[in-house]
């Protein structure tokens, strides 16, 4: 599928947009780059390949190489907020900036 640069400027008119001779030009050439590689990779033959929903689903038999979710440093809320000017309920205080 290749386009002419009359369905250019018509899809430029349909989105609202000016082009120039030479941007309509260039439109052309990487749409028509996009629409070759389409094609390409729609001849390739992926008969008996499952489709992906997520690409870690491929590796099902190597563990990923992320560290286990656990708190690895105590609660220390209360020594960190001993130098807030104003402290209610483990929350810091501020004044109000908008009415």
């Amino acid at each position: 599928m290749s386009l002419s640069l009359q369905e250019i400027e018509r899809l430029a008119r349909l989105a609202r947009l000016r082009l120039t001779p030479e941007q309509a030009l260039d439109a052309q050439q990487r749409l028509n780059g996009f629409f070759t590689l389409v094609e390409q990779m729609q001849a390739v033959d992926t008969t008996g390949v499952e489709p992906l929903a997520h690409p870690a689903a491929v590796l099902q038999l190597v563990a990923l190489r992320l560290r286990p979710d656990v708190a690895s440093e105590p609660n220390q809320r209360e020594a960190n907020q001993r130098s807030a000017p104003a402290v209610q309920d483990g929350l810091y205080l501020v004044p109000r900036v908008i009415e």
